[in-house]
């Protein structure tokens, strides 16, 4: 008879980062302790404190799980042609990473004020100006540099916005990414207009 099998570190690690990220949203940031973290699940300060030390430590490793996607993403098309094509590809993959990684993003549209003065607040402002930079031309016409912005705000903002629209969640991420496609291509066609 085998021993029973125990959960991987990343398993528990995973697992700490779930809870402390629900109750982040549910209470705030500033709200919630390391202590309700371990009660919640119902291991000891100690233990929690062996994988973080800080709640910050926590809020830190999930924002570099889920941002890894956006990372690749800025790589990928750094390597690729400024054209129509890649900005449109870029858009799309950038939808699927951030509908990917919605209680995060939720959660630091929600704690703004809680996340400014934490490093992950300039790290993501760093990755939005980034993405900015890939989707917008410099010295184009000025409504098309705010066109090829607002497509990255339309995906963006427009998770928050369709939660209050009834249909499939689906269809309405299509319908957001449809837009901000729309939006990038009357830029681009600003450019050779």
């Amino acid at each position: 008879m085998g021993t029973p099998q125990q959960p991987r570190r990343g398993d528990t690690r995973r697992r700490i980062q779930d809870v402390a990220l629900e109750l982040f949203a549910e209470q705030g940031y500033e709200k919630t302790s390391l202590r309700e973290i371990a009660e919640h699940l119902d291991v000891t300060k100690a233990a929690l404190y062996y994988h973080f030390k800080t709640k910050e430590d926590i809020l830190i490793s999930i924002a570099e799980d889920l941002a890894r996607p956006v990372d690749e993403l800025i790589a990928w098309a750094q390597s690729q042609p400024r054209s129509l094509a890649t900005k449109q590809e870029l858009l799309r993959r950038y939808s699927q990473a951030l509908w990917g990684a919605a209680p995060l993003f939720r959660f630091l549209q929600e704690n703004q004020a809680s996340v400014r003065g934490l490093s992950i607040g300039e790290s993501f402002r760093s990755k939005l100006t980034a993405l900015v930079g890939l989707l917008t031309e410099p010295g184009s016409p000025m409504a098309a540099q705010v066109r090829g912005s607002t497509a990255l705000f339309a995906v963006h903002a427009g998770m928050f916005a369709m939660n209050n629209i009834e249909g499939d969640p689906e269809d309405k991420r299509a319908a957001v990414l449809e837009v901000a496609l729309d939006l990038v291509a009357q830029a681009e066609a600003a450019l050779t207009g």
